[in-house]
């Protein structure tokens, strides 16, 4: 039986991930919102839902449906800046359906609590989108991680790089209080995959947090892991600028390459297939990776040792363009 969506955020990034999902998974989008109106993309999805760009009109719509013609929405999928996920998670549970959130699921773990209780509350279920877990790549390492000698820890670098113009820092990402900043925005999803790999977290070293990039150490249980994340393409390595790509993603393990290149345009899909057959990453699941963000936004900066920082850590600093 289908089940009916609704979609907060529309007009953001990541949105049509989610609106492929929702069709793909043979489901409906019954209306939408978002205070911006480029919302062509739904046309390719779901012309006939309707769209909303203030949410009031768009909670009348929800209640209306539900009122005067009987169909309940099941699911919410949320896609808005990350500041505003709780407050749109709430909202779901308090009109009767599920919530589907993109990551990060919130800002500070305390966050996490407080939607327990509205869990709890309502009988409704939060879940996050926390697609690495389902990246094959991944699921190939933590096999191998579960199969080593219980006393083996790895080597690990993490590498992410991932361009963003100008328009980056006007937005609301460029604010680190509705982002969480460079490790909440583009990296929380990583954290996430090595906690679920390696096991509880040991220590958290913080080299750098600033406006393009991030640096620092992480000791889980199975791995130590130097990782650096950054926005600026100058950082791209010159054969990915080659073939006009602007993106690079890297994870070694023991000096050996883990490729997760590609096979990442279906990873919302399948979320969504785990999430309807009731199997989907819920609160607790995320809680390890806000954790770790909330901790490297809040952490005093350290200076690294030789043996323990990642090599991009030395590339030279940028200001903010904003400062030039």
């Amino acid at each position: 039986m289908k089940k009916n969506f609704a979609l907060i955020g529309a007009a953001g990034y990541i949105a049509p991930r989610h609106l492929k999902a929702i069709k793909d998974t043979d489901n409906v989008l019954l209306a939408a919102l978002d205070k911006n109106d480029s919302v062509g993309i739904i046309d390719s999805y779901f012309p006939e839902a309707s769209f909303f760009v203030e949410f009031e009109r768009f909670d009348r719509h929800v209640e209306k449906l539900k009122r005067e013609q009987g169909l309940q929405l099941d699911y919410v999928s949320i896609c808005t800046p990350n500041y505003l996920h709780d407050a749109h998670i709430r909202m779901a549970l308090r009109s009767g359906a599920n919530a589907i959130c993109e990551k990060p699921l919130v800002l500070n773990p305390w966050n996490i609590d407080a939607l327990q209780a509205i869990e709890n509350e309502t009988g409704k279920k939060i879940f996050t989108i926390l697609q690495l877990r389902h990246h094959q790549a991944i699921l190939d390492l933590k096999e191998k991680v579960e199969n080593a000698p219980k006393d083996k820890v790895f080597d690990v670098d993490l590498t992410y790089l991932t361009s963003r113009g100008k328009w980056y820092y006007a937005s609301w990402k460029g604010e680190q209080s509705k982002s969480g900043g460079i490790a909440s925005n583009i990296g929380v999803h990583f954290f996430d995959m090595l906690g679920w790999v390696f096991g509880e977290l040991k220590e958290n070293l913080v080299y750098e947090h600033a406006h393009d990039r991030a640096s620092g150490y992480l000791v889980f249980e199975k791995a130590r892991v130097k990782w650096f994340l950054s926005i600026n393409y100058d950082l791209i390595p010159e054969e990915i600028k080659e073939k006009n790509q602007r993106t690079y993603r890297s994870i070694t393990v023991d000096g050996e390459e883990v490729e997760f290149s590609g096979g990442f345009t279906e990873l919302h899909t399948e979320s969504y297939k785990h999430i309807l057959a009731n199997n989907g990453f819920g609160l607790e699941e995320a809680r390890t990776s806000i954790e770790i963000v909330h901790e490297i936004r809040n952490s005093e900066i350290v200076v690294p040792k030789n043996d323990k920082v990642h090599p991009m850590f030395y590339k030279q600093k940028t200001k903010h363009p904003f400062d030039l």
